[in-house]
């Protein structure tokens, strides 16, 4: 065997294809039950390695049945079933056993029919026959297999305990989670053998056989499944004698000297079953199963080298044409490598002797490491090694050539993209100075280079990132995980990395980003170890069987096997002459130089260049070509000291430094010697020319070519082949570039000439770009996830499901997945007008990829030279935005237009594409800014969007280009036989239209000028409907957007500028009604808006709207009527207003008043504002002239008037004290400012009571009178007199003024018969009351009419009162101080009252004396009588007595006063009234001696006062003349 050392390098003949979703299924456990008594517990020889295996069923469709065995779960087997025209199921079988599993399983279609009944005692019969050990199988069991039952393949599995399980298995999704395998779909039996068998250490099986190995070498079989395990025959051993095994069915015999069967495999040769063997003595035994003989027994020791062991055998198909077959034997060198050995067996025709004894052998270089599988068709063989822990390698070997070749697995691939093969420090070094370039986008646009890679199919893996999360303590369960869309893993990512700190510099992000990528591609690498080959014999493909994904292999495009450096024909292919060849040689060489210099950042960079929209491709090519210049200067030295530390820093500055100059030197080197080989630069040039043809993607006439949709694992396979091939033509284009670029960079120092220089910069560098942006477009829908479309309204979710539209349903489940790309959504092209039913083989995998990239490049139905715009323009855009997928239309749009943007002046772009270009972009970019919840960039996306539609509208060739467009946009009109100016109407309609649908108010307003703007110029005879109609509705959307923006001036010009009246006066209604709705009344009556001509309207729909509308409602429009009305003056009018106010807030309180659920509160929350009505009524009425301050209220009255022409009657004062609702008298009546006044006292007057909780109405039987007595009783006074002094006059003013007052001073008797009130400061004791100066308010002061005073309560009440009120009626002090007396006859009148009485006999002063005591009601001489009556003797003659004493005591000066004639009125009867009462008193022996002390008093007093009169009198007469007398 050759040693690993001597193995050549072998070249890249494809790389592996991964399925996409194939990491993503949901596991259904199924429980197998078994009769078998308990095992002991799993050791740790079980399942000692992985395994997985794959089977054909023959069916229709194909359909290949996966099975994986973990050795982690030894009891349990993974079962999946693909076929290539269908889906990826998104579901598999678990089925768990009762003990550990051998790593086998046998699958194959269900087609064997048998029924066993009533089988007595079957488990007792197969133990004694078997292994003498009973077992516990129903004595009823029957099994069912038939190819009418519901069962898709049959499995055969043994465990370690010795026991068999045929089990009949249906799909997936017919068994729910945790269930049980029914009995009747399984056959359990013992297969246990003697001790002398040994343990079983091989296994394999053919559909109706049982073959088991066993560690003394024999091997037995048993028609499982197709005979009754009762019947003879069912078991037997195949034995160098026939005859004799025939004869001792179940004899144990044994030939000395074979040892123990190391593998099996059962194969079929001329249509015959053979089992080949293996055995740890090196020996090799093949079986013919249908006659039970042997037909070849060789030892292998002389073909092997010395002490390797046997492990595992493969046989080949049988090579027809030379009848020849190929057995493969897998032996064991050592613990680190394996071998294999290849046996060429010649077959002959004779029974017996089918195979020679003499095969030709040959050993096949691995190199080093472990094989895990091999499997083997008649020409090759697949070797799947493990070099290291997480590196594998695939050898495919051809045995007719004996060539070896490898593929390119995915960890090489994942690892790549994640960029695991730099160094972190070689990274951040790398990256800083483009980064620095960056500035502000230097974080968003590494972030997206990263999450880009991340999400790609291919390299994402959901359990992978979900372990990911785990390591940075971001715990999701499994639906919240599975429940995240593409954006929210995004987030979630770009979340993690922030909190690491990488928002602080880029040059962290870079080292937080490779962390990430390492800790999930280490995840990535132990759920994805491959477990096993899987080989379609029919179509010559093979795939991959990894522990938690499937995947597929692929040829290499000759152009790839130039890029990966290994092409047998490659140069030859593109050179004519072996100088040529050479010559392709050094300008690869070259390439591979640079492209190791740069690392990852020199394609990484410029590929999300041409994505993302934040920087230049073109600068970034110059920082690149300076970088490959200069070397990697470092452009934040601070931030990288903190990073790697000075010394480190210091180190990579000098490393760095060193390798720029080996670069330098090298890559001139190079040049030169390039430039030698080929003798001048044009030579190579033209080289590059053909190379570049070589690279750029081929066109096929896909008119001859047949597509159909589809959704199988083929057409997922063909788009992952699409988007790598994509990827490493981008990659190998991008190298090219940089060279080109550099060899003009360094022209001096290479010796280019102007011309040539010339060439690279006009000629190669854009034909260079073009082959780039194809394939950018291509690995951009091809690794580019869908998305979910936005939501729809009721009437299309329920029309997808209806049944003609199952597939566009089935579809949209898919959308929004991460493994359904861009791509999936177009047609695949087909071999001979079908889908495939068995997976693609190589050949046809590549060409079907070709054609399909030559179709998402141009289409299937373009003609005639087109650039390379059309395809992407006219086939791709409109497919994606026809299934929703706008973010990625408006991506690839924006490369295109990016590209456009810097192309060359000759390469001008064809009108007609660049307006379709711009009315889809706009159209993407509009549907995105409908369902962006970022308000900035919203706005950015709806300003690019009405940019674009502008600048399609000013193209000369847009009604052309847009016709193809129609079913995608909506845009119908094609403009054929119309003037420009009538196609931009239409245009700009449908612009309008279009952003009202989303309430986009800016563009539609836009628009809508815009559109006004064409009509302007369009003569009438062009138009299919009156110009002014479309004026009129232009001029209305524009209204309608402006009032959406908030934008009330411009909303109102555009109603006085609209020429449709109806349309205006819409317009006007709603402009109202919204201000209205939104609370911007103010707008209406702030007087900016004139609303010329436009008032009354205004006002009749405020009006309307005020009568239709809640009073409670805000704004409030009565108010805002007021307002409207008083900024323009019109006071009567907005005095009506708020009286109508008034009136309907008070028929809704009479008609609420009643209710239980009515409260006090808005009872009085309701008459406040009845209150505030009102006073806002009266003040507006007071600012009119007198002749018109007056009201027309009449019942139905819309709108008040200015000045109507008669002025209807009063409403009579009898109708408010009776309570009667004006509108009650059925003739029309007004208002006048009178009335209103005293509407407000009496409003005011129920607004007091609503705050003590008292309802009280007015009604026939409810009056004034009794309002006025409720005011009292609640001491309300300052009401009470409002309402007297407001409704009374004269004589029935006194009266009411006379009955209140009584009222009052009755409250003032502490013995008084009526209700106390019920306010706690409110007392009636005590006659010295405070000072009206010391009077305070309580709590309600504030209230009208609510006057209040604190400490004797009443009585001040009363003082304050009869104070301000004796003037109008002066007997008010009679009437209280009577009813005092009257009320409590032992009270003493208070100070002031009396003193009120004494003013007659002070006049001037308290010592100036009166004249009498009579004169004003309410004298001296009244409170006299008043004492007297009431039996008062004792106050009545002090009273008299102050009286003579003050008329005794006259100065000298007023004398004379007294000698007048007449000049004292004394009340003589009420004395004598008194001394009669006096001696009554005393002759019923009542108070004698006071009565005695009184009439003595008043005795003395009268005889000095009589005697005074007389010399009073005789003074008179005497100064009289005579004649007088």
């Amino acid at each position: 065997m050759a040693s690993s050392a001597c193995v050549p390098e072998m070249p890249i003949a494809g790389v592996e294809v991964p399925i996409p979703g194939s990491d993503k299924l949901d596991w259904i456990s199924l429980t197998v039950p078994s009769s078998s008594p308990p095992s002991s517990p799993f050791s740790d020889s079980v399942g000692s390695h992985d395994l997985a295996g794959s089977h054909v069923i023959e069916d229709n469709p194909l359909a290949y049945i996966v099975w994986r065995f973990h050795k982690n779960m030894p009891n349990a087997l993974q079962l999946f079933d693909i076929s290539p025209t269908k889906e990826f199921p998104s579901n598999g079988l678990r089925l768990i056993f009762k003990d550990a599993l051998y790593p086998f399983a046998f699958l194959y279609k269900n087609e064997v029919c048998y029924v066993m009944a009533n089988i007595f005692s079957l488990g007792n019969l197969i133990s004694t026959k078997l292994s003498n050990q009973p077992t516990s199988l129903p004595l009823n069991f029957v099994f069912q297999a038939n190819s009418g039952s519901t069962a898709a393949y049959s499995l055969l599995a043994v465990t370690i305990s010795g026991f068999a399980y045929l089990c009949n298995l249906r799909r997936p999704s017919s068994y729910s989670p945790g269930s049980t395998l029914p009995a009747n779909d399984m056959l359990e039996i013992s297969i246990k053998s003697n001790a002398q068998h040994g343990e079983i250490t091989a296994l394999t099986a053919t559909p109706g056989c049982l073959v088991i190995g066993r560690q003394d070498g024999s091997i037995s079989c048993y028609q499982l499944g197709k005979l009754d395990p009762n019947s003879p025959g069912f078991s037997y051993e195949l034995r160098d004698d026939a005859v004799i095994g025939r004869l001792l069915w179940n004899f144990v015999s044994r030939v000395r000297g074979v040892g123990a069967v190391v593998d099996m495999v059962i194969s079929e040769v001329n249509g015959r079953k053979m089992v080949f063997s293996i055995h740890d003595d090196s020996g090799l035994r093949v079986w013919d199963l249908s006659n039970r003989t042997r037909l070849l027994s060789l030892n292998l020791t002389s073909y092997q080298p010395q002490g390797v062991n046997l492990s595992k055998i493969c046989v080949g198909s049988v090579d027809m044409d030379k009848d020849l077959i190929h057995i493969a034997i897998l032996y064991q060198c050592d613990l680190e490598s394996d071998g294999i050995t290849v046996y060429s067996f010649d077959l002959s025709t004779e029974e017996k002797t089918l195979f020679t004894h003499e095969p030709s052998a040959y050993d096949i270089p691995i190199g080093k490491g472990k094989a895990i599988d091999i499997k083997m068709s008649s020409l090759k063989l697949w070797i799947l090694k493990q070099v290291a822990s997480v590196s594998f390698e695939l050898i495919e070997f051809d045995c007719d050539i004996q060539n070896s070749c490898t593929y390119k697995l995915q960890e090489e691939t994942v690892g790549d993209q994640l960029f695991q093969d730099s160094d972190d420090g070689d990274l951040i070094w790398t990256s800083d100075a483009l980064l620095s370039f960056l500035k502000d986008d230097a974080l968003n646009f590494l972030s997206s280079i990263f999450l880009r890679r991340l999400i790609q199919p291919g390299v994402y893996q959901s359990l992978a990132l979900r372990e990911t999360f785990l390591d940075y303590k971001k715990f999701l369960s499994e639906s919240q995980f599975q429940s995240l869309s593409l954006a929210g893993i995004k987030k979630e990512i770009v979340g993690i990395i922030e909190r690491e700190g990488a928002n602080k510099n880029p040059n962290l992000s870079v080292h937080y980003w490779k962390k990430f990528c390492s800790q999930f591609f280490q995840h990535w690498c132990e759920n994805s170890l491959p477990h096993g080959l899987l080989i379609d014999s029919n179509s010559g493909a093979f795939g991959l069987i990894r522990k938690g994904s499937l995947s597929h292999f692929r040829p290499l495009e000759s152009a790839e096997q130039l890029a990966f450096g290994f092409s047998a024909n490659g140069a030859s292919e593109l050179s004519d002459t072996s100088t040529n060849a050479q010559v392709l040689g050094d300008v690869l060489a070259c390439i591979k130089s640079i492209s190791n210099h740069l690392g990852w950042v020199g394609p990484a960079f410029y590929h999300e260049s041409l994505i993302s929209p934040v920087v230049s491709s073109e600068d970034i090519l110059s920082q690149l070509v300076k970088f490959l210049n200069t070397g990697f200067g470092p452009a934040s030295p601070a931030s990288l000291v903190t990073i790697f530390g000075s010394d480190a820093y210091l180190a990579k500055r000098q490393s760095a430094h060193k390798n720029q100059r080996k670069f330098m030197v090298e890559i001139l080197f190079s040049l030169h010697t390039l430039h030698s080989r080929a003798t001048s630069w044009e030579g190579v040039l033209e080289v590059i020319e053909k190379y570049l043809q070589y690279l750029s993607p081929q066109r096929f006439n896909t008119r001859s070519i047949e597509f159909k949709s589809g959704s199988g694992l083929n057409c997922s396979m063909m788009v992952q082949v699409t988007s790598q091939v994509a990827r490493k033509m981008f990659e190998a284009a991008f190298n090219i570039l940089l060279l080109l670029a550099y060899l003009v960079e360094t022209s001096g120092q290479v010796s280019l000439t102007l011309v040539e220089g010339t060439k690279i910069r006009l000629r190669l560098i854009p034909m260079v770009e073009e082959i780039l942006l194809q394939w950018v477009l291509v690995h951009f829908v091809g690794t580019t996830p869908t998305s979910r479309p936005p939501l729809e309204d009721f009437s299309s979710q329920l029309s997808s499901l209806q049944i003609d539209n199952a597939d566009k349903f089935s579809l949209r489940k898919k959308l929004g997945s991460l493994y359904f790309t861009q791509a999936c959504l177009f047609d695949f092209p087909s071999l001979d007008g079908t889908l495939c039913s068995s997976f693609l083989n190589l050949t046809d995998l590549i060409d079907l990829s070709r054609k399909f990239i030559s179709s998402i490049l141009w289409g299937k139905d373009l003609e005639g030279a087109l650039s390379i715009f059309s395809g992407p323009i006219a086939y791709l855009t409109p497919i994606l935005v026809r299934h929703g997928q706008y973010e990625a239309a408006e991506n690839l749009l924006g490369i295109i237009d990016a590209y456009s943007r810097n192309k060359r002046a000759s390469q001008k772009e064809q009108d007609n594409e660049w307006c379709a270009r711009l009315h889809l972009r706009g159209f993407c970019l509009l549907m995105l800014a409908n369902t962006e919840l970022d308000s900035g960039l919203k706005d950015q996306q709806t300003r690019e969007s009405i940019r674009c539609f502008f600048r399609v509208a000013s193209g000369q060739e847009a009604p052309q280009a847009l016709r193809n467009f129609s079913s995608e946009t909506g845009f119908h009109h094609s403009g054929e036989g119309e003037s420009v100016a009538v196609w931009r109407v239409h245009y700009y309609q449908w612009a309008m239209h279009l952003f009202e649908q989303f309430s986009i108010s800016e563009g539609a307003c836009r628009f809508a000028l815009a559109a006004l703007e064409q009509v302007d110029v369009i003569a009438e005879d062009e138009c299919s409907e009156p110009v002014s109609t479309v004026r009129g509705r232009l001029w209305a959307n524009v209204f309608k957007c402006s009032l959406d923006l908030k934008r009330y001036g411009d909303a109102y010009s555009a109603i006085i500028s609209n020429p449709d009246q109806d349309s205006k006066f819409i317009c006007l209604r709603r402009f109202v009604i919204v201000l209205c709705e939104i609370g911007a009344t103010k707008i209406l009556c702030d007087g900016e808006i004139p609303f010329v001509g436009l008032v009354d309207r205004v006002e009749n729909e405020l009006f309307s709207k005020a009568e239709r509308s809640d009073t409670s409602s805000k704004p409030n429009l009565y108010k805002v009527l007021y307002a409207f009305e008083t900024q323009r003056n019109n006071w009567r009018k907005a005095a009506a207003f708020m009286y109508q106010y008034s009136v309907r807030l008070k028929k809704e309180l009479d008609l609420h008043m009643g209710e239980s659920r009515y409260s006090n509160s808005c009872i009085s929350s309701t008459l406040q504002d009845i209150l505030h009505a009102l006073s806002s009524a009266i003040n507006a009425l007071q600012l009119v002239d007198h002749a018109h301050a007056w009201l027309d209220a009449s019942p139905h009255e819309a709108c008040p008037q200015v000045s109507p022409i008669k002025k209807p009657r009063n409403c009579s004062v009898e109708n408010y004290i009776s309570g009667l609702d004006p509108e009650h008298q059925g003739s029309k009546y007004c208002v006048d400012l009178d009335a209103l006044e005293k509407e407000y006292v009496i409003t005011s007057a129920q607004y007091l009571l609503s705050l003590r909780d008292i309802k009280f109405k007015l009604s026939g039987s409810r009056t004034l009178s009794n309002l006025v007595d409720v005011l009292i009783h609640e001491n309300l006074y300052e009401a009470v007199f409002t309402i007297i002094l407001k409704f009374w006059k004269g004589s029935a003013m006194k009266r009411e003024l006379e009955s209140a007052f009584v009222s009052i001073a009755q409250d003032c008797c502490p013995n008084t018969n009526r209700k106390e009130s019920s306010r706690p400061n409110v007392t009636s004791s005590g006659l010295l009351l405070l000072s009206t100066e010391e009077r305070r308010g309580d709590g309600m002061e504030n209230s009208p009419g609510a006057l209040q005073f604190k400490g004797s309560g009443h009585w001040e009440a009363l003082e304050h009162y009869l104070e301000n009120y004796r003037k109008l009626h002066p007997r008010l002090p009679v009437v209280v101080a009577e009813t005092l007396l009257h009320t409590d006859p032992y009270i003493e009148l208070p100070l002031w009252l009396v003193h009120i009485f004494k003013k007659s006999l002070y006049q001037g002063g308290r010592n100036a004396k009166s004249w009498g005591m009579t004169g004003q009601e309410s004298d001296a001489a009244a409170l006299f009588r008043l004492y007297v009556n009431y039996g008062r003797h004792t106050e009545a003659t002090n009273l008299l007595l102050e009286y003579l004493e003050s008329h005794a005591s006259l100065r000298p000066s007023d004398v004379i006063n007294r000698k007048k004639m007449s000049a004292v009125w004394f009340p003589y009867t009420t004395i004598l009234q008194l001394w009669c009462n006096l001696e009554e008193m005393q002759s019923t022996g009542h108070s004698v001696e006071q009565c005695n002390q009184l009439k003595k008093l008043l005795g003395q007093s009268l005889a000095i006062h009589l005697k005074q009169i007389k010399l009073d009198s005789e003074d008179v007469l005497s100064s009289m003349p005579e004649q007088e007398i």
